[in-house]
């Protein structure tokens, strides 16, 4: 079960992010967008002292942060945004 809102919370969160940075991308790419974004916003609240509340709506959170700054660094790198 925790695999399938893994999962859910990964594509809500590449989605949220596809939305705020206006990238389209489909299903699979939001889902992994916004897994690596999960990491991507764990460290960085980390290493900035924040802490989200635990449960469904923190990890969403944490996610879509992370994966916001995930999509702009990478356009940063391919050249897409300045």
């Amino acid at each position: 079960m925790g695999f399938i809102i893994w999962i859910i919370i990964g594509g809500l969160a590449g989605w949220l992010a596809g939305i705020v940075m206006k990238n389209q991308s489909g299903l699979l790419m939001n889902i992994v967008i916004g897994i690596i974004g999960a990491f991507v916003g764990g460290w960085l609240f980390g290493v900035l002292g924040i802490m989200p509340s635990g449960g469904f709506v923190g990890s969403l959170i944490t996610a879509t942060v992370g994966a916001i700054v995930l999509l702009f660094v990478a356009g940063l790198v391919t050249g897409k945004r300045r």
